[in-house]
């Protein structure tokens, strides 16, 4: 076995290993995870040690060596934290799989590309792997978290068996897992996370130890955490959002973390979210835009079911607070101080109830994934629970900015973390002045090892130790950091004018109680066009003859108002350049899911397979028939 550091060194070494550590010793017993059976219970941060511990000897009896690969396919639980500190404390390297890869070909490469000796999975998501096993090069062994011995094949071990062995392990080999936890160094890998691969095969961002603990400082130099806090993981554990800002973050500051029980079906899943919300009474809960529209729904239905007095006050409530919050940081400027007294009895007559719903103990949010619209911000800060922006890129592991309860501006995506720098550039790489929009460019200790086995990836993505994003941003005078969206999702017009489509795409969603998803399209076109999935509900519920062929007319009419209100004399008027905003729509039958692989894990849409899957219907926008929005197609895709 390798010897320990040099007692010199160790002050240096900051591995998540060394992190976790420090946090048991500080923290001992100090709730850490929170997991339902009948009620949530804790375990402790010395409990998930001894935990980690076994699993670590564990792996080693089943001939685990230091660099070997573990791939890791489960929601969110307890195995899964210490499934991953486990794989680490044995020198190995985790490959988080997204629980919503359901084509064989995107497993069988994820675990063949890593050369994954082992696989950590969940009894629900077993039968992706035996349906594969056969296929697969690489993996030797499959260890199934909740597996009674009757229910395992040949190569299959319950975690439970694991770790009986693991003891056992330990017992015979003293220290000897010790020894090799302390060998593991900053440089390390810690991760290989793959990208969703949305136009050739998916990368894998290869994450070291420094990377994680670097960005976790980061982190907290933008909020503070108390070990009083808790949240509920609703994000996938296996984006290292949920990683950093969720799991270590948390972690670091000796708070505990909840994750969300498995339904028998996904409907149980979705379920099962406002259940956990009320029973562990989260402090900061990490959200997506898709997310905070859904918490967002369920609040305005509770007040619509409440009667149409309600619904009235609830509306003018939010109208008030809105125009004394403003945006955040400039609240009760400009005379309207005058309306704080207001602001008082409608939080406490209504807001303050409708919090309950959320736990009633949520402080905040923190936004991440894609870009969160400032009206569904502004929404949230009136109900009294803010939903902060940040931005963060997976390759950045990946928390870049925040804004916080210190600092924030509602439609930034908040201060740059510490430690580390940001250019903004233009194509040629110039260094551009305050104000202008550029291209991202960052260096850091949280920038990626580099994408694995993908040497031509790497040198194109990091220069000179800079990481270009390949997300168009600008800095304002007061320092905060503003994202405009992806340079490769620009809208370009005839004349190669370049526009960001998605800043569009969300206040569309979220102003318009119609349209429940947008993609806007424009590749060098006289006019911009867009695919909108409706709020088929929401459609039904202003209309009572909808299922008629004039209800059909009156959906269709609906929503061309939703875009006019874009427009001259509309309701948004200015907020966006006319010329960007849609001049025909081609109405979709279904929306844009995971499970048809046009949103991924984070809940982005994936633009490239959504424009080449509905190519068709963007050819036929550009034609007189398509322009007509009562065309055929879309009064069908309203069945």
């Amino acid at each position: 076995m390798p010897d320990l550091i040099p007692e010199q060194n160790r002050q240096m070494k900051k591995t998540i290993i060394d992190l976790f550590n420090d946090c048991v010793n500080r923290y001992a017993e100090n709730p850490f995870l929170w997991e339902r059976d009948t009620e949530f219970r804790s375990t402790s941060y010395k409990e998930t040690q001894v935990l980690v511990h076994r699993l670590g000897g564990g792996l080693l009896n089943l001939g685990f060596n230091k660099g070997d690969r573990i791939a890791l396919l489960s929601e969110g639980c307890n195995a899964w934290i210490i499934g991953e500190l486990a794989i680490l404390h044995a020198g190995g390297v985790n490959v988080p799989l997204s629980v919503k890869l359901n084509e064989v070909n995107d497993l069988v490469f994820r675990l063949d590309h890593s050369e994954a000796r082992f696989v950590m999975v969940s009894m629900t998501q077993l039968p992706k792997i035996r349906a594969i096993k056969n296929r697969l090069k690489t993996v030797e062994k499959v260890v199934v978290f909740g597996a009674r011995a009757e229910d395992l094949q040949e190569n299959e071990l319950s975690l439970d068996q694991v770790y009986a062995d693991g003891e056992s392990w330990n017992l015979t080999h003293p220290n000897e897992l010790n020894l090799l936890s302390e060998s593991v160094q900053n440089d390390d890998y810690a991760n290989i996370s793959y990208t969703s691969g949305t136009t050739a095969d998916p990368k894998g961002i290869i994450l070291t130890h420094r990377n994680y603990t670097a960005n976790v400082e980061q982190s907290l130099s933008l909020m503070d955490i108390p070990t009083t806090y808790k949240t509920l993981l609703i994000l996938p554990l296996d984006h290292c959002f949920a990683h950093v800002a969720g799991f270590y973050s948390f972690m670091a500051s000796g708070a505990s973390i909840a994750t969300v029980p498995v339904g028998k079906t996904p409907i149980e899943n979705l379920k099962n979210i406002p259940l956990s919300i009320k029973e562990i009474q989260p402090s900061l809960l990490l959200s997506v835009p898709a997310l905070a529209k859904s918490f967002k729904g369920n609040i305005e239905k509770g007040v619509r079911e409440k009667g149409p007095m309600v619904e009235k006050l609830f509306h003018f409530g939010l109208k008030v607070a809105i125009a004394y919050n403003k945006e955040g940081f400039d609240k009760g400027t400009n005379g309207t101080w005058v309306l704080k007294p207001l602001v008082r009895l409608f939080d406490k007559v209504i807001f303050s109830k409708l919090r309950g719903a959320m736990g009633g103990k949520l402080d905040f949010f923190v936004g991440g994934g894609a870009l969160l619209d400032i009206d569904m911000q502004k929404f949230w800060y009136a109900i009294g629970i803010p939903m902060f922006q940040g931005y963060g890129l997976s390759e950045a592991t990946p928390v870049i900015s925040s804004n916080g309860m210190k600092h924030h501006k509602l439609g930034s995506s908040g201060y740059l973390v510490k430690n580390m720098e940001m250019t903004i550039r233009d194509e040629k790489g110039n260094i551009l002045p305050v104000g202008q929009k550029g291209e991202m460019v960052i260096k850091g200790e949280n920038v990626m090892a580099g994408y694995w086995k993908n040497p031509e990836s790497t040198a194109s993505t990091i220069k000179d130790g800079w990481l270009y994003t390949g997300d168009l941003g600008a800095m304002d005078e007061d320092s905060y950091l503003y994202v405009y969206g992806r340079f490769k999702s620009l809208l370009i017009g005839s004349d190669g004018e370049k526009y960001s489509p998605e800043g569009i795409e969300e206040s569309m969603v979220t102003l318009s109680p119609y349209i429940d998803q947008v993609v806007l399209y424009n590749n060098q076109s006289p006019y911009t066009v867009a695919l909108i999935v409706p709020a088929k509900d929401a459609l039904k519920r202003a209309l009572p003859d909808y299922d008629s062929p004039e209800g059909k007319k009156a959906a269709i009419e609906l929503i061309q108002q939703s875009v006019n209100a874009f427009r001259k004399n509309g309701a948004y008027e200015g907020m966006f350049p006319e010329r960007w905003i849609p001049a025909a729509f081609a109405i979709l039958p279904e929306g844009f899911t995971e499970q048809n692989q046009m949103m991924n894990s984070t809940m982005k849409m994936v633009r490239g397979k959504i424009e080449k899957h509905y190519a068709h219907r963007l050819e036929k926008l550009m034609t007189a028939e398509g322009k007509n929005p009562y065309n055929q197609d879309n009064l069908s895709a309203l069945n």
